[in-house]
C-alpha cells in the first residue's frame, strides 16, 4: 500500500482522488493547505484522515511514502525539494518545474536519495497514446508531427473585465505555454527526441504571460508543428503524418480514440478501452513503479521531462516572457 500526502484542493486533486481509489494499493492519508478550514472540507469531501497547513509537518509525520504535487507550477520545485530530500517519492503535476534548472537540481537530489521523482504527464500513459508509439512504423517515414491544444479559458472573461487570476500571473508561472502547450511538446518529445532547430511566436498579455502561441519543431525529414491558446478554441484532432499514411488521436491532451489511416485507403481503429477516470493510468504506473523498487520511469523519463522543459524555456526567451523563478539562484 503507497500512503500519499497532497498539497493542492482543487479540482485536479479531486480527480487524482477519484482515479486512485480505483486502485487496491493506494491510499491519501494527508492533506496540506495554506489554510486549515480548506483542508478540512476537502478532507471530510474525500475521507482523508490528516490535515496540516504546514508541508514540512506533513513529510514529518511518518504517514506518508508518497507526495503528489498539485501547487501552483512556481512553488512545485520547492515542495518536491522538501520531500525528495526527505526519501520521500513525488509525483508532480505538468509543468514539472518553472525552468529547466529547477528540474536538473530536483532529478540530481532524487538520485542522490534513490526516490522516484516523476512529472504527472498523463497523456503519455493512455492506452491510446501508447498504441501510437507501438504503430508509427506503420506510416512509413514521419513527414509531419501536428498537435493542437486551443481551451478558451474560464478565466480569460475575468481578465478582460481587469480581474486577473492566478492563470494569467508571471509569478505563479503560469500561461498558455505552461498550462497547456505542455500537452503539445511532450508527446513530441517522447516519440522524436530533441529537435535541431525551435521556432515560436506568441500573442502576449498585459500581465506579462502569453494567451496563445505557435512552435515549430525541426526534425530531420520533417517538423513538429504546434499551436495552443487559452484565449480561442479549437476542435482539431493530433496527427502524426507519414509517407504511407497518417495516424490521427482525438485529443492530444486525453487521448481515448486512435485511428490508422493508410494511403492505400485501408483504415483501422486502434483504440483500447480507456477508464473514465483516466488519471489512473499515471498513478498505476506511479504506484508500479514504487512497488517495484524503480526511481524513474521510462515514459515520463527524466529525459523526456528535461528535454520538455528545455524546449519551454527556449520558447519563452523567443516569445519573452520572463518568471520570477527564472530570476532565482
Amino acid at each position: 500500500m503507497v500512503s500519499f500526502g497532497m498539497i493542492g484542493t482543487n479540482f485536479i486533486s479531486d480527480r487524482f482522488i477519484a482515479a486512485g481509489s480505483m486502485l487496491t494499493n493506494f491510499k491519501v492519508a494527508a492533506i496540506c493547505s495554506r489554510s486549515m478550514e480548506t483542508a478540512q472540507a476537502f478532507a471530510e469531501k474525500h475521507h482523508i484522515p490528516h490535515c496540516y497547513t504546514n508541508v514540512e509537518e506533513m513529510l514529518d509525520s511518518g504517514l506518508i511514502h508518497a507526495l503528489y504535487v498539485a501547487s501552483p507550477t512556481n512553488l512545485h520545485a520547492y515542495y518536491a525539494k522538501l520531500a525528495l530530500a526527505r526519501g520521500i517519492h513525488v509525483l508532480c503535476e505538468k509543468p514539472v518545474t518553472s525552468n529547466a534548472r529547477e528540474l536538473d537540481e530536483l532529478i540530481e537530489l532524487a538520485k542522490s536519495n534513490k526516490v522516484l521523482f516523476m512529472e504527472a504527464m498523463k497523456s503519455t500513459t493512455l492506452p491510446a497514446f501508447r498504441q501510437a508509439a507501438q504503430h508509427i512504423q506503420e506510416i512509413g517515414a514521419v513527414r509531419r508531427y501536428f498537435a493542437s491544444f486551443c481551451q478558451y479559458s474560464s478565466r480569460y472573461d475575468a481578465y478582460k473585465q481587469g480581474t486577473v487570476l492566478n492563470a494569467f500571473k508571471p509569478e505563479f508561472s503560469n500561461g498558455a505555454l505552461m498550462d497547456i502547450g505542455v500537452y503539445c511538446i511532450y508527446p513530441a518529445v517522447m516519440l522524436f527526441g530533441k529537435p535541431k532547430h525551435i521556432a515560436a511566436s506568441a500573442t502576449m498579455l498585459e500581465s506579462g504571460v502569453d494567451g496563445q502561441g505557435s512552435i515549430v519543431l525541426s526534425y530531420d525529414g520533417f517538423d513538429a508543428v504546434i499551436q495552443y491558446s487559452k484565449i480561442s478554441n479549437s476542435y482539431l484532432p493530433m496527427e502524426i503524418q507519414g509517407e504511407e499514411g497518417a495516424l490521427i488521436l482525438n485529443r492530444v491532451s486525453d487521448p481515448s480514440e486512435i485511428t490508422l489511416k493508410l494511403r492505400s485507403g485501408d483504415s483501422r481503429d486502434l483504440s483500447l478501452p480507456t477508464i473514465q477516470h483516466d488519471m489512473y493510468y499515471e498513478i498505476e504506473h506511479f504506484v508500479s513503479l514504487i512497488e517495484e523498487n524503480k526511481t524513474e520511469s521510462p515514459i515520463n523519463s527524466y529525459q523526456n521531462s528535461r528535454l520538455t522543459m528545455e524546449i519551454m524555456d527556449e520558447v519563452r526567451k523567443q516569445i519573452g516572457l520572463v518568471y520570477p523563478a527564472d530570476l532565482q539562484k
